[in-house]
């Protein structure tokens, strides 16, 4: 061990002159020196807080050889690999080494030349290791993304329970357990199962003030994502999604809509993966599109922003991730699109774990879903997740998120309904979930309920009026400002904190604010375009989609033709949003296309482009999303088989469509634009009376929707032959 009074010049000598950093951050030297000391220690720091620093640097000044336990391979080969670029002879142990390779590793160790080992959990528990080991003289032991440990945290990992065990047949060390995101009862799990109660805690804020949170509804997703990262053009981001496909589809989709990006994920042949990853690091691209396997340990400190596509499996996980954001201290814009659809498709994943693993993902589940529902400061909620206390302040020191920022339109006074939640949770003696609460606050004679005479409380029935979910934002919300406090031994309950006491003994006037409502009906307002004009609660603009329809009604009336013909609801829509000012702009709104752009955009171009100037605007047509190319490879060979006259079941079957699909693909073309001539197969299906009948239909009706032309001509023709001759009228009319 380094002792003595020389100890704060060594450290402090290398710090600069093997990382090159003046001074240390936050409680890195004292984490230090405590472990250096003998002392076990448990240390709890965000993301790109300085973490690595708190057992790299000792065990470069230490004799012998740390022991680091990591979890990915990808996060040991990064951090080797910059240890080993600043002249630290660090190593790992792992399935991809060769046995020449994993010989000549061991040699080093035992010899004293290496100063970390880093090593996989399952690799630690290896018979020959534990032998080899043995033998090599070891400073400390560190256990890296300790949060592993826990069945209770978000990416346990049965192996790491292991740890303590293999650990006392090598010898015995002082450990450093390490993490980012740990919960109060994670922390304790954690603890008891190294056997380091007494280990001395360094827990850091979680507080990352620099960072903006920000939750949209899944709604036109593409479109929002291409926006939103060409408004941050040049910067460098992080997409993650949940699965391997979805990052393939969206790297693709950025791609062809021209945003330097790459994806990253498991399935990628190694080679592949880290060219990848260099690239991002190395700015040839802008953006990396990944799953979660991207990120740990990746230190690139000018991310600018981090996209979670699909919502992730939990808090802890989302916190992780959007710590990659702003690691230099700056800005970075933390965005997460939302659907509780989402959540039910995560609840299917987990139906073959077994019954705990079930419920502990099902509790992770709910704590995101409430997350991204809730009306209140998302840094209260994500900081009161980790046990920590919230500062009034930190929401308008540099970061903020989009419920603090956005217009406050959805207080209610909540003194009545806190009251009797805080009332029932006494009355059960503070043992019993929130859905058994809930229960009896709206009256429900449920068994459980009934079994323990929790309807004869005073409170049962008292908020019968409002919904279930209602009461869970009443009754988190009640946690998250002090008035309840988690109970560590029962994961689904709460007590009453002093603060809870008190309001019972004087209750006072107190405002709540409502969830999010996220099941379709609500459209939040783009933050990006909150100077831009767009009316809040929809994502266009709404006086300029209203003149384009008065418009659209006009050149209608002098044409002789439906409106509808000239552009559809959703082209009009887009065009609120994007603000095409040239024809060549119009034509890539979806459904309007070249031909349709010249034939009818002229006067819609112009009213934008006097709009657009009127109202001081930044317009947006990049938003049009591009079709990738599979896609585009699709219609073309349906394009080529129409010219040719090939009949149109032959076409579905070459591509494996059924002819619903098919006519589908067939709408999407005519509608982008594209001139197709169907006479050769309708001539076949429909009589030319029949033909003229349904043609005059649509030449007349206010509306093409196919149930109200079926209505309109008493069923007399089926749902096919009626769009195949829509798409036969608009074709010869609108192109």
């Amino acid at each position: 061990m380094v002792q003595g009074e020389q100890t704060s010049d060594i450290l402090k000598h290398t710090l600069k002159t093997v990382f090159g950093y003046s001074q240390f951050r936050g409680n890195q030297e004292a984490i230090i020196r405590n472990l250096m000391s003998g002392r076990n220690t448990f240390v709890i720091m965000p993301t790109g807080a300085g973490k690595s620093l708190c057992y790299q640097l000792p065990a470069i000044v230490m004799p012998g050889t740390a022991i680091v336990i990591s979890p990915l391979i990808a996060l040991m080969k990064n951090q080797v690999d910059q240890l080993n670029a600043i002249g630290v002879n660090a190593q790992f142990l792992n399935s991809t080494l060769t046995k020449a390779e994993l010989n000549r590793v061991k040699q080093e160790v035992v010899s004293g030349q290496v100063k970390l080992l880093y090593v996989a959990p399952e690799s630690l528990t290896k018979e020959d290791n534990i032998a080899f080991l043995k033998e090599a003289r070891i400073s400390f032991v560190a256990v890296d993304e300790a949060h592993c440990i826990s069945e209770w945290g978000h990416d346990f990992r049965p192996e790491y329970r292991r740890i303590k065990t293999v650990v006392d047949q090598i010898g015995k060390f002082p450990i450093i357990a390490l993490t980012a995101t740990a919960t109060p009862k994670v922390q304790a799990d954690i603890q008891k199962n190294l056997q380091m109660e007494d280990a001395d805690i360094f827990k850091s804020s979680f507080n990352r003030p620099n960072l903006y949170y920000e939750v949209r509804p899944k709604i036109d997703v593409q479109k929002q994502l291409i926006r939103f990262i060409k408004n941050h053009k040049g910067k460098s981001g992080i997409v993650y999604c949940l699965s391997r496909k979805k990052v393939e589809e969206i790297a693709e989709l950025l791609c062809v809509n021209d945003i330097k990006a790459l994806p990253y994920h498991a399935g990628l042949e190694a080679e592949v993966r880290m060219k990848n990853q260099d690239a991002f690091l190395n700015e040839d691209i802008d953006v990396i599109v990944a799953t979660i396997a991207f990120g740990m340990g990746i230190d690139k400190p000018d991310v600018r922003f981090v996209v979670h596509y699909d919502t992730p499996k939990s808090l802890e996980g989302y916190y992780q991730e959007t710590g990659r954001a702003g690691r230099d201290g700056l800005e970075g814009h933390c965005l997460m699109f939302y659907s509780p659809e989402d959540i039910v498709k995560l609840e299917k994943f987990n139906k073959d774990k077994s019954f705990t693993e079930r419920e502990n993902a099902r509790l992770l589940l709910q704590e995101m879903a409430a997350y991204a529902e809730s009306g209140v400061c998302r840094r209260r909620q994500l900081l009161y997740y980790f046990g920590e206390t919230y500062n009034e302040n930190f929401c308008s020191e540099g970061g903020g998120c989009d419920n603090c920022h956005l217009p406050k339109e959805r207080f209610f006074e909540a003194k009545e309904w806190l009251l009797a939640a805080l009332q029932t949770i006494r009355d059960t003696e503070q043992r019993f979930s929130t859905e058994h609460l809930i229960n009896i606050l709206r009256g429900t004679t449920e068994q459980y309920v009934l079994s323990y005479g929790h309807d004869k409380l005073p409170t049962f029935g008292k908020g019968k009026n409002l919904s279930e979910q209602e009461w869970k934002s009443i009754i988190r919300q009640a946690a998250l400002y002090g008035y309840l406090e988690r109970d560590m031994d029962n994961l689904y309950g709460y007590r009453l904190s002093e603060k809870g006491y008190a309001f019972l003994e004087r209750p006072a006037s107190i405002t709540f604010v409502k969830d999010h409502d996220y099941t379709g009906a609500e459209t939040e307002p783009l933050t990006d375009d909150s100077e831009n004009g767009l009316m809040k609660g929809c994502a266009y603009d709404e006086t300029l989609y209203e003149m384009l329809r008065s418009l659209r009604k006009k050149v209608a009336k002098e044409k002789g033709l439906p409106p509808y013909v000239i552009f559809q609801e959703p082209s009009l829509e887009e065009m609120a949003t994007t603000y095409p000012t040239t024809i060549q702009e119009l034509a890539q709104v979806n459904g309007v296309g070249l031909s349709k752009a010249q034939k009818f955009g002229k006067p819609f171009v112009e009213m934008i482009a006097k709009y657009v100037e009127e109202n001081d605007i930044i317009t947006a047509t990049q938003v049009v999303v591009k079709s990738t190319v599979s896609k585009s490879k699709t219609k073309i060979f349906i394009i080529q088989q129409i010219d040719h006259k090939v009949d149109l079941q032959e076409i579905a079957d070459a591509k494996d469509l059924t002819m619903e699909e098919l006519i589908q693909e067939i709408e999407h073309i005519c509608y982008a634009g594209t001139k197709l001539n169907l006479d050769y197969y309708i001539n076949q299906i429909l009589e030319p009376d029949a033909q003229k009948t349904i043609y005059n239909y649509f030449l007349h009706a206010e509306t093409d929707d196919i149930e109200t032309a079926m209505e309109a001509l008493e069923y007399e023709f089926t749902e096919e032959e009626l769009r195949l001759m829509r798409i036969k009228f608009l074709s010869e009319l609108a192109m």
